[in-house]
């Protein structure tokens, strides 16, 4: 299945106002047919946020009938046995060959409790979006970036305070160069890769997914370590 096509039979599924056992079956089937890896099943999800919520902001459907839409798109395309977050051992994306800002997305998207975020800089609007969702689902989000970052052209960092997450940044003469982030206390992301739109389309650039408690476990205390350093306790 194209993406394309995907995106065609999510939007007529969301437009029609259900999403009857035919409608499951035969999109099924059609992801079956194509076997998707997990960064397809991303993108594929993100596309699903991205039309429920064009489709709030037309009024073409109301809240309630778009997140019940939402709610049985993602259980399709992460069904029961299937990996989320804190079951992904370890994963490897690469830019721009792989989609990573809607493999990030994704995991803000399935986070449920907390998500730690220390990165340069944040502009891709894709991403920011899915950290706006999580926090107006009650993810308990914390971003650290670079203080000089902040008045880039396109940086989302004002508009990722102004939504209500906290947000602390360097205030130093050095630059706060970290990129990783940590969901749920379980998984870890780290690499070269900064939130960019520039880094998912032309960069060369890299992150890594990882369950590991022995790489978590160091990369929660610095964040910790340095959320105290930017501005107070934990």
């Amino acid at each position: 299945m194209q993406d394309h096509e995907a995106r065609e039979a999510l939007r007529l599924s969301l437009l029609d106002g259900q999403l009857d056992r035919a409608e499951r079956d035969g999109f099924r089937e059609r992801l079956a047919a194509s076997v998707p890896d997990a960064a397809k099943r991303a993108v594929y999800q993100s596309m699903a946020f991205d039309l429920a919520r064009e489709a709030i902001e037309r009024q073409a459907v109301n809240h309630h009938a778009a997140l019940n839409w939402l709610e049985r798109i993602v259980k399709i395309l992460n069904p029961a046995g299937t990996p989320g977050p804190a079951g992904s051992a370890a994963e490897a994306c690469f830019s721009p060959q792989h989609d990573g800002a809607a493999r990030i997305a994704r995991l803000f998207d399935t986070s449920r409790q907390r998500a730690d975020v220390c990165v340069f800089t944040i502009t891709d609007d894709r991403i920011s979006d899915a950290m706006i969702r999580a926090h107006r689902r009650g993810v308990a989000l914390r971003v650290i970036t670079d203080d000089e970052k902040q008045h880039d052209p396109g940086s989302d960092v004002e508009r990722l305070a102004q939504s209500g997450i906290v947000v602390r940044m360097d205030n130093t003469e050095f630059h706060m160069h970290h990129k990783f982030a940590l969901f749920d206390g379980a998984l870890l992301l780290t690499g070269s890769y900064n939130w960019t739109r520039s880094a998912a389309l032309h960069n060369e650039e890299n992150f890594v997914l990882t369950g590991e408690p022995r790489l978590i476990r160091p990369f929660s205390e610095l964040f910790d370590e340095l959320w105290g350093q930017f501005g107070g306790n934990p």
